[in-house]
């Protein structure tokens, strides 16, 4: 098996995310050195040797990998949170990646790993049954998180092409959830009723957190280039897992749903969503897998249902 990189750095190092990556790498003897690159000290996690940076990844960094051998950055900086100032989200989550890309480039950093969103893909009405990596990144307009994942996308893949000794890694998630799952999707699902679309029931993907890090682990030894569709088996209706959930379903017409969204949006009533964020419950956006399966040969333990059960069934 190829062995993981002596020296990874990581943005974004506090977050959900990052946390259980650490904690996966802290059982590997090979890492020389690890750099946790945060505003906030990220828990050491057993790496005695930490080396936290402490770095607003929306302000330039261009020399912080110069001198320290970093063989690969996997980047997970990124605010998931919907803001009313797009300018501030946007500088964070797309100049962050232009940081990024300069420090890389000055460091000399032979690999670079994305965490993007299936997302990306966007719902719509004229979706296939299976999206691909081939398929064009049409994100909802007005939401921000797939807006700022596809724009840095397009700045990686560039990237890619005037710097071919660096392999881009590119992973297209599809949402995350388990048993520790914190981040803005967790949040939007811990409400007392889920609200639905009349005439709508669409499949849901999802991912177990356990799943994600284990393909990470796996990119960050083979440096695998492109983008590559990650989600469990299977799909779960929106539907069943109000049950799973034990919540209830409240189902309202599009257009009444889309104008209260837009309303509480204005209003600052809700922080999860604008009304973009409807389509993702009304219309299908299911991706296809194949890729990684069969280039990498990962499969995922989990399947959607089985994400999705380990997060509403997770204690309080």
């Amino acid at each position: 098996m190829v062995e993981l990189p002596k020296r990874i750095a990581v943005t974004g190092a506090a977050g959900y995310v990052a946390t259980r990556l650490i904690k996966a790498l802290t059982r590997s003897a090979n890492i020389d050195n690890f750099m946790a690159i945060d505003l906030h000290k990220p828990e050491s996690a057993g790496i005695a040797d930490i080396d936290y940076r402490r770095q607003d990844v929306g302000e330039p960094f261009s020399k912080l990998f110069v001198g320290c051998d970093i063989e690969t950055v996997v980047h997970l900086a990124y605010d998931m949170n919907p803001g009313h100032d797009r300018r501030a989200v946007r500088k964070i989550n797309v100049g962050g990646t232009e940081n990024l890309l300069e420090a890389c480039a000055a460091g000399d950093v032979k690999h670079i790993l994305y965490l993007s969103t299936t997302s990306i893909y966007g719902a719509h009405a004229d979706n296939p049954e299976a999206l691909t990596e081939e398929s064009s990144p049409r994100p909802l307009s007005g939401f921000q998180y797939s807006e700022g994942k596809a724009e840095s996308e397009a700045l990686l893949e560039r990237y890619a092409i005037d710097h071919p000794e660096c392999a881009v890694t590119i992973l297209r998630a599809c949402p995350v959830l388990g048993p520790n799952a914190d981040n803005f999707v967790a949040a939007a699902f811990s409400k007392p009723f889920l609200v639905g679309v009349i005439g709508a029931d669409p499949q849901m993907q999802f991912l177990h957190e356990d799943d994600l890090i284990d393909h990470m682990l796996v990119c960050l030894r083979e440096r695998p280039r492109g983008a590559y569709n990650l989600a469990g088996r299977g799909t779960v209706r929106w539907s069943e897992m109000a049950a799973i959930f034990g919540r209830r379903m409240v189902k309202m017409p599009a257009p009444i749903l889309y104008g209260l969204a837009s309303l509480g949006w204005k209003l600052r009533l809700q922080s999860d969503s604008p009304a973009a964020g409807i389509d993702f419950i009304r219309y299908r956006w299911v991706v296809d897998t194949k890729k990684i399966e069969t280039e990498l040969e990962m499969m995922p333990k989990y399947t959607s249902r089985q994400a999705w059960e380990a997060f509403a069934t997770r204690k309080a």
